[in-house]
């Protein structure tokens, strides 16, 4: 499929292409490039979804670290920030589609970038379960209906297959419904976070300076530790804006940007949503107490009366169906990168990209049958697993992303400068040491054991990082699909060297 080559990369004083870019970097066009700026954006922003991200863990947050478990959202949108600027700078220079593993691929080599990506995707298909699952609640509320096992597993699939039905229809349809999904996301996160705080505050601004006794007889920093899930889950789905490179126009330019935007109206809109909930709480010291599972739909309902707590559930609902929508699309766009260099089983298959929509048709079938499979999992599971699967999923991301960083600071200590239209400049080589050590904190804090004495239940983080890294060795070094590939590694300054040097600049 030839998209069109109108969009420039400004880079200096001249100009590349989007077309020629992507010829530099060895691809064709096999997308139509219908995404703007502002769609880009939202497709981050929906996967970010603050809504999704406040929803899912505030009870978890307060019963673990009271309301200081807010700053969370401080220290990790900055570290996250950082690691936007670090993508930003390689995105400008391979705004190629699959973000994590050609970005792995290019700046390291092969091998590096199959256990990258091959973690990175299974962390994008637990966290696709998870976030369907998460949103059966307020489906089950909005139909009047107990949220069973049964009914949860039902609907948790409904998600998943409207969400696959949507990107299917194409390009288009996914950013008209990330549009959608991103107002949907302002109203329920920025509209109802703002009234709670002015007009049905139940606590002084003081109390996120109070413990509230969550630590008991121990010390609180250690419970302050506990919390740090808070912001971990919530400051991650920026990567998708990469993901859809080769669908955006004048990507080297404009995905930096919606990255940065991403974390920080993500970081402003969380912080607006978690406040609101602390300070209209009725009674906080039960949520603290771990005596209230699911506190916000009673919030919502004192506060904004039962149409007004109604109406909030069908925007919910819509931003939960969108961030389901813009996880599977990064996924395929994942998987489609990876078998289109030969380095998946079955990739031939994978790969192939519909004449009619210009999607990854295939990809989309496996990133939405997988998570399908793993909401029977949850089914048959004991009543936690959706809980440790999530926090393996956010481990496995940080753990690809980091992946990122690693291999960009490998590459500036060899000399590479990045040659895209954004970049840091002297500053980058700081920003890129710092992201590392943010992201190696985080990893350290999501690794650590629970307490429960339960052995499994305490180590399901790391043994499912052992089982799916472990896999992905096992492949790796039996089939051998990095000497399949014939696509470049380890390039990133060569390429700069090119883009540097192309007649078009």
């Amino acid at each position: 499929m030839t998209a069109s080559n109108s969009s420039p990369q400004a880079v200096g004083k001249k100009s590349i292409g989007d077309s020629d870019h992507l010829k530099v970097l060895g691809y064709d066009d096999s997308f139509h490039r219908s995404m703007s700026l502002w769609s880009n954006f939202a497709l981050g922003f929906t996967y970010l979804s603050p809504l999704v991200g406040v929803y899912s863990l505030f009870a978890l947050a307060m019963s673990t670290g009271g309301p200081p478990s807010l700053f969370w959202l401080f220290i990790v949108g900055t570290g996250q920030l950082l690691v936007a600027l670090v993508f930003g700078e390689v995105v400008s220079q391979y705004p190629i589609a699959g973000g994590i593993y050609p970005w792995t691929r290019r700046l390291w080599g092969k091998r590096y970038a199959w256990m990258a990506a091959w973690v990175y995707i299974w962390a994008m298909l637990v966290t696709i379960t998870a976030v369907a699952e998460f949103g059966t609640v307020f489906l089950a509320s909005l139909i009047n209906v107990e949220a069973t096992k049964a009914v949860t597993l039902g609907l948790s699939i409904a998600f998943l297959v409207v969400a696959f039905a949507l990107n299917f229809s194409g390009t288009k349809t996914l950013a008209r419904v990330a549009r959608i999904g991103l107002a949907a996301e302002l109203i329920g996160v920025v509209a109802v976070g703002l009234y709670l705080l002015i007009f049905e505050r139940h606590q002084e601004f003081s109390v996120f300076f109070d413990s509230m006794g969550v630590e008991g007889t121990g010390s609180y920093s250690a419970a302050f530790l506990g919390a740090a899930l808070t912001g971990l889950f919530l400051f991650y789905g920026f990567e998708a804006c990469g993901d859809v490179a080769e669908e955006v126009e004048n990507p080297a330019r404009g995905i930096p940007r919606a990255m940065i935007l991403t974390i920080l109206v993500g970081g402003i809109s969380a912080l607006l949503s978690f406040g609101g909930y602390v300070m209209a709480a009725p009674n906080l010291q039960d949520i603290v107490d771990g005596k209230d599972a699911d506190p916000i739909p009673a919030i919502l309902d004192a506060a904004l009366g039962p149409i007004g707590a109604k109406i909030f559930i069908v925007v919910a609902l819509t931003a939960f169906l969108s961030c389901v929508l813009s996880l599977q699309a990064a996924a395929s766009r994942l998987l489609f990168s990876f078998a289109r260099d030969g380095m998946l089983p079955g990739h031939k298959w994978l790969s192939k990209v519909s004449t009619r929509t210009a999607v990854p048709i295939n990809a989309l079938i496996v990133a939405c049958s997988i998570p399908v499979l793993l909401c029977l999992v949850i089914y048959v599971g004991s009543a936690d697993i959706l809980g440790q699967i999530t926090s393996f999923a956010v481990l496995g991301i940080y753990v690809a992303f980091q992946s990122v960083v690693l291999a960009a600071l490998r590459q500036r200590i060899r000399g590479w400068k990045p040659a895209g239209p954004f970049s840091l400049g002297r500053a980058g080589f700081v920003v890129n040491v710092i992201a590392l050590a943010y992201g190696i904190f985080a990893m350290v804090l999501l690794a650590i054991p629970g307490s429960s004495g339960r052995f499994f239940s305490d180590y399901i983080v790391l043994i499912g990082l052992v089982v799916v890294g472990g896999s992905g060795l096992l492949y790796l070094f039996i089939a051998r699909p990095d000497r399949k590939s014939t696509a470049p590694a380890g390039d990133a300054i060569e390429v700069a060297a090119l883009l540097r040097s192309h007649p078009d600049r």
